[in-house]
């Protein structure tokens, strides 16, 4: 096995996170509803106010895996660390890469002095569910996501 070094993300990664991302979106059956582009994750991410911070793993120059995450506050518990994806590519998981990221995400909030991370999973992914509750994780049964999509912001408050 060639080994994986895990780097902070860098602008000239963009393309291989956009596939990272793409890869994600279909193993979620979902991957007519990413509409992100790499131009957009280029300026959100390096911009003049970057909106999220990312992890990669390598091999060689290839990405095989990516941690991307952002501050989040808690008026009880102050900044967090929100996790938005940790992805390995199919023909790299099983290798410890994901534990690896993970790892290495937490090991970032820690010195970010962040009072947790969270994240979410989606409730049909059994090999996920497990992993996290093997590193520790407390699934949250009580809370109930919610969101205003694009669509939603515009008919409801725009203008």
């Amino acid at each position: 096995m060639i080994p994986i070094n895990i780097r902070p993300g860098k602008m000239s990664d963009i393309s291989q996170v956009m596939l990272l991302i793409k890869e994600l979106a279909e193993f979620e059956k979902a991957l007519d509803s990413v509409e992100v582009t790499e131009a957009q994750l280029a300026d959100d991410g390096f911009g003049e106010h970057p909106a999220f911070e990312f992890l990669v793993a390598c091999q060689h120059d290839r990405i095989v895996g990516l941690s991307l995450f952002y501050y989040r506050y808690s008026t009880w518990k102050g900044k967090g660390l929100y996790l938005e994806d940790l992805i390995v590519t199919q023909p790299f998981r099983g290798q410890g890469i994901g534990k690896s990221l993970l790892k290495e995400t937490a090991k970032y909030a820690v010195e970010k002095r962040c009072t947790g991370m969270y994240w979410q999973v989606l409730d049909w992914n059994t090999p996920a569910i497990e992993f996290y509750q093997s590193l520790g994780a407390r699934l949250d049964g009580e809370w109930i996501n919610c969101k205003l999509d694009q669509k939603s912001l515009d008919l409801h408050f725009k203008g």
